[in-house]
Parts: C-alpha cells; structure tokens; sequence
C-alpha cells in the first residue's frame, strides 16, 4: 500500500471513530427523551477524547464529556446516566472483542513479539520503574482532581432508575454494533500503516500488538500510557518494524491520541476560552441547578 493511500485510508478510519461516538451518544440521550443534536455530541466527545489522552487511566475523560452536555443545558441526571450507559457498553463490547482476540491471535502473537519485548523491558526496566513512578504521581493527583466533580454530580439512585426505566432498549442494542465498529476502526488504524512497510509483519502481531497497544493505556498510569506503549512499539509489539518504526510510532500517536487532543482542545479553547477551560481543568464542573437535573 502506498504511503499517500495508507494515511488517507487512517484519516478516514479517525473520522468513522468520530461519528459513529457521535451517534451512538445520540441515540441513547434520545432514548432517555433528551434530544442531543449530533454536533454538540461530538463536542462533548471532543473534550472526552482530549481529557482521555491527556489523564492517566482517562480518569478525565468521563467529567469533561459530562462539562461538554452541560453546556447545552443537558439535565444533570439525564446526563449522567447517558455517559454510564455509554460506558457499559462499551466496556461489554471491548471484553467480548478482547476475548476473541486473546483466544484467536495471543499465542501466536506472543511467540512472534515476546523475545523482543522481554529484551526490551531488561534493557530500559530502570526508565520503565521511574516512568511508572511518575505515572502514579500524576494518577494521584488526577485523581484528586476529577474527584470533586464526580461526587458533587452525584444524585439519588432513584432518579436514576426512573430515567432508566422510562427508557426503550434499542438504543442500548444499538450501541452494542456502534461500540464494535468504533473500536475495530481505531485498531485498524496500526495495520493499515504497517502495510506500507516493504515486509509487513504477519496478521496476528498486526492486530493483537494494535488493540494491546491501544487498549492497555487504559490500565498505565502515565497519560495514554506514555514511556510504556513507545518502549512496547519500538519492543517489538506490533512485530519488528526496522528502520522506519520512529516514525510509524509517530504516526500512530498521531491518529490514535494527537488528533483527538488537538481537537479537542481547540474546541474548548473556542468555545470557553482559557480562562474556564484553566477553572474546569481545576476540577470545577460548571453548577446546575435542581430543576436542570
């Protein structure tokens, strides 16, 4: 595949991501009888998706999603609970693929990329202990950071179970499909560049080291993983890339976290201004009252 068609075909897969997001928060505030119209979604994905980039184990990206509803006036609860749903199912769909992925590719996957990655991390394992140190350091104090937020939006049980049960069930069902696509785009993403190489490595590394690689941010202490998913790539997790793996790496950041940070904080910066953005980077979750709730 040419550079020029591989890059296109990546700028199209970040888009699909987007808009398939967009819509299923679309739908499942619809279901919950709160129209949310598809470009403040994808606002309010905007910010998530810079937050999720810019915080360790994306402990940001739920409170500034929830900032972005609030702005168009979006009731608290109604809010809440849309993004909990959200979450749910995506959380389902991303343990079902793994599984499968687990099942079908790790094996092989292991025996092609471990040598490398063991190789790796008994070379770089004193960067790799201070990376993670640091890591904790700016989880501990993300943490206490989006705590404030979290527990001042909280709000009874019951009126949480009231918008639930008033709710149908086809926007659930529908985010199960939308879930899967969005994930299977972004993990085609690391593939799709790989197939530029003059050897490219073989299927299992290419889409197992992509999903391990995409979704083990979840669960690194440093901000999208930073420091441990470049040692893993350059390691060896995605197969070994040769001379040209720096600047595949630098593409793959690019597409997977740079454009979501850069739109997202674009969006935020035109749309609050610095001073409200540096207020709710703070912590501080713009106040709603009872009756929006």
């Amino acid at each position: 595949m040419s550079p020029l068609a591989a890059h296109t075909l990546c700028i199209g897969l970040v888009a699909l991501d987007i808009l398939v997001r967009g819509w299923r928060i679309v739908w499942i505030m619809r279901g919950l009888g709160t129209p949310l119209p598809l470009r403040d979604a994808l606002v309010a994905n905007a910010f998530g998706d810079a937050a999720n980039s810019l915080t360790p184990l994306r402990l940001g990206g739920e409170p500034a999603r929830l900032a972005g509803l609030l702005r168009i006036k979006t009731g608290m609860t109604a809010a809440l609970v849309g993004i909990t749903l959200e979450a749910i199912a995506s959380r389902l769909v991303l343990l079902a693929v793994g599984g499968w992925l687990i099942w079908r590719y790790a094996p092989e996957w292991w025996l092609t990329a471990g040598p490398g990655l063991r190789a790796a991390a008994a070379a770089a394992w004193p960067w790799v202990v201070l990376v993670l140190l640091v890591g904790v350091v700016i989880w501990w104090y993300t943490r206490r950071m989006v705590s404030t937020p979290t527990q001042r939006v909280r709000r009874p049980v019951r009126r949480v179970l009231v918008y639930l049960r008033r709710m149908p069930r086809w926007p659930l069902l529908a985010s199960l499909p939308l879930s899967a696509i969005a994930m299977a785009a972004r993990i085609a993403i690391l593939p799709v560049l790989l197939l530029t190489l003059p050897n490219p490595p073989g299927l299992a590394p290419m889409i197992f080291g992509s999903f391990a690689l995409l979704y083990s941010q979840m669960v690194l202490p440093t901000p999208s993983g930073a420091g441990v998913v470049e040692l893993g790539f350059l390691g060896g997790a995605a197969g070994q890339l040769g001379e040209g793996q720096g600047w595949l790496l630098l593409a793959w950041r690019f597409y997977t976290n740079g454009i979501g940070v850069v739109l997202g904080v674009w969006l935020a910066l035109s749309i609050y201004g610095w001073p409200l953005v540096r207020r709710l980077l703070r912590g501080r979750v713009p106040q709603v009252s009872e009756q929006d709730a």
